[in-house]
């Protein structure tokens, strides 16, 4: 209970989609400031209310900026490739009021200048969510050998690694 305390009273919700959720899951599980990771699937409303692998993450935002958030969320899955299997993984942050969608909108707009393709990434307002299976939860830190793992989701926690420093849990992606 007294961890809980080290935490900002306001936390801010948002769901990330993009690739795998076990890479997403890991990527967010291993950051600073990320309270919690739910992996599953989430749906929006129509054109998008189909469901597509994401994770709901909370953020404390005196550790870590919600700008921060989406940075790595960009950089971390194909944020300009609109490949065939977008419905499973549909390329979005999730967010919960049309306020913090227009705020979000406005990020990934300024963020647009790091990227010489055009983002196909999309603020959503969320409207539902699917929790994983307990045995899929946690995938990657329960499971860090297997070769799914090995392949996909490690380059991705050693590129957050040396490209984001300051916002990585060392102990965390230490496995410990």
């Amino acid at each position: 209970m007294e961890a809980t305390k080290a935490y900002s009273e306001k936390l801010t919700t948002i769901g990330l989609g993009g690739g795998c959720h076990w890479c997403t899951e890991a990527i967010y599980s291993s950051l600073k400031g990320i309270v919690s990771v739910e992996q599953g699937w989430i749906a929006s409303k129509a054109p998008d209310d189909e469901f597509s692998e994401a994770v709901l993450v909370k953020i404390d935002e005196q550790q870590v900026s919600l700008q921060d958030v989406i940075e790595i969320h960009l950089n971390t899955h194909s944020s300009t490739s609109d490949h065939s299997m977008r419905k499973k993984y549909r390329s979005a942050v999730y967010v919960m009021s049309k306020m913090e969608k227009t705020k979000v909108q406005v990020l990934i707009e300024d963020l647009q200048k790091n990227f010489s393709e055009r983002l196909i990434t999309k603020a959503l307002i969320f409207s539902d969510f699917k929790k994983s299976d307990d045995g899929y939860l946690d995938y990657f830190y329960k499971n860090p050998d297997k070769p799914f793992c090995k392949t996909y989701i490690q380059p991705k926690i050693n590129k957050l690694m040396q490209s984001y420093p300051h916002a990585v849990n060392q102990r965390k992606v230490a496995h410990e």
